[in-house]
């Protein structure tokens, strides 16, 4: 009886992994030395988000000065918590990550990420009023290329766009499907996204309503001849905006809204369609 029970709650975790989209990594020491690689050091606050049993969290506890892990599914958080009982940098949460509060200090992140929240993670991360000074996410290969844009991908989307002037992006190690349990059906990577010590836009609302609109607008008279959005490079977007702040206020007005207004949609959207792949990237 104990060896189906067994069984039965192996078959029980495998559906929770799938539901939530959880592929985890294996090896231990695979763990260790890309943390080592990173910039955490004993004087970072990291963030894991999706802990898991804690294979990673056991390693950044080594590492960081204060970890803060993630982990929403109740048989997952109880594992987790089990296995790093008494440590007194570590703060684990059975809650929602989209729904918390981001910290209000400095802090990196470090996350082998549900691949069906990528984009919701990454805007998370990205577009708050206080993003990491490093996160180093392991995520699905074709989506991150379309967050970073130019030249990881042969285009810019919408997304990578509204980042550049903030973020670089830059793909630190090609995961085997091997390292996986489950086996991931896709390619996985690490992906850093690094703040910019100087950002390149100053005006970061107005920027991001330039850009959602000019990519949405079927006539784009502010672009090159026969130019599409996602065919320019960031330095062409840098010096398209130079160009839109020389129009008169009340011609930039046209702009004012368009990026919190998609925002919106989009949250609505990805609650309802995402998958255990995240295709909800395409819309960007």
């Amino acid at each position: 009886m104990r060896e189906v029970s067994n069984e039965n709650g192996r078959i029980q975790e495998m559906r929770n992994r799938i539901k939530y989209s959880q592929n985890f990594l294996t090896n231990s020491r695979l763990v260790e030395s890309l943390i080592n690689n990173s910039s955490i050091s004993a004087n970072d606050t990291v963030i894991e988000i999706g802990a898991g049993e804690g294979i990673v969290t056991k390693e950044l506890i080594k590492k960081a000065k204060k970890v803060i892990a993630f982990e929403l599914d109740p048989n997952l958080f109880k594992k987790l918590s089990g296995k790093v009982q008494g440590e007194k940098s570590l703060e684990s949460k059975q809650e929602d990550f989209l729904t918390s509060n981001l910290p209000a200090h400095p802090y990196k992140v470090f996350s082998n990420i549900p691949f069906n929240i990528t984009a919701a993670i990454i805007k998370k991360l990205t577009l708050g009023d206080n993003p990491p000074g490093d996160a180093y996410l392991i995520v699905q290969k074709e989506a991150a290329m379309k967050f970073a844009g130019k030249p990881l991908d042969i285009i810019n989307s919408q997304l990578s766009v509204i980042l550049h002037p903030w973020f670089e992006f830059k793909v630190v190690y090609e995961f085997k499907t091997t390292d996986f349990f489950p086996r991931p059906s896709v390619d996985v990577i690490l992906l850093e996204i690094r703040k910019k010590e100087e950002p390149l836009v100053n005006n970061r609302n107005l920027y991001q309503d330039f850009v959602t609109h000019i990519f949405n607008q079927p006539k784009r008279s502010i672009l090159p001849k026969n130019s599409r959005p996602s065919e320019l490079n960031f330095e062409d977007w840098l010096k398209l905006f130079d160009l839109f702040l020389a129009r008169p206020q009340e011609k930039q007005k046209i702009v004012s809204g368009a990026f919190a207004k998609q925002s919106r949609e989009q949250e609505t959207l990805e609650k309802i369609h995402r998958t255990r792949v995240d295709k909800n990237w395409r819309q960007y």
